[in-house]
């Protein structure tokens, strides 16, 4: 046997180590070949259907995603992120709502933007009466599709995730 088929071929003995990287779950085996691709084969097996059953309870909406879920409601305007059309048709949970995912929209479009609003910007661009604007945010808030925060005792609000899809179940619906 020549030098360089003695360097390809495997020796009984040796031992295997291979890394597998699967979506952000990384594992490493190691042993005899046959007890490696065994331990790959369980990993997989075992992996793969629990990545598929996390993804389908994870919820995440990208740009895309905001985009084409509320592109006839809402616009990013020169004054900055504005609802559209006749906003009689909506409610006043609804205008909240939709005020926020245009200010998440354009803050993930706009360098400098951030996704909260404060209460007197949210009076500004919706036109809610201020005592109504913060009972709304109050019961948005209390079912978690939005989120307050306070900085230097003023409230700042923005939309969350599970209110993103409440308000585009809402609007579907419509």
């Amino acid at each position: 046997m020549s030098e360089e088929s003695k360097q390809q071929t495997p020796e009984r003995n040796d031992r295997l180590v291979v890394t597998v990287t699967l979506g952000g779950t990384k594992a490493e085996f190691s042993g005899s070949p046959e007890v490696v691709l065994q331990s790959i084969n369980n990993f997989i097996s075992k992996t793969i259907p629990e990545i598929d059953l996390a993804k389908k309870l994870s919820m995440n909406f990208s740009i895309k995603d905001l985009v084409e879920k509320f592109k006839d409601q809402v616009r990013i305007t020169p004054e900055g992120p504005r609802i559209v059309g006749e906003q009689a048709k909506y409610s006043d949970k609804e205008l909240i709502a939709l005020q926020l995912v245009a200010q998440r929209i354009a803050s993930e479009t706009r360098a400098g933007l951030t996704p909260w609003l404060s209460l007197s910007l949210l009076q500004e661009t919706t036109s809610l009466n201020p005592k109504s604007l913060s009972s709304r945010l109050s019961e948005l808030a209390k079912v978690g599709y939005v989120t307050k925060e306070s900085i230097e005792d003023k409230s700042q609000f923005k939309i969350s995730t599970i209110g993103i899809d409440w308000l585009s179940n809402l609007l579907t619906k419509k």
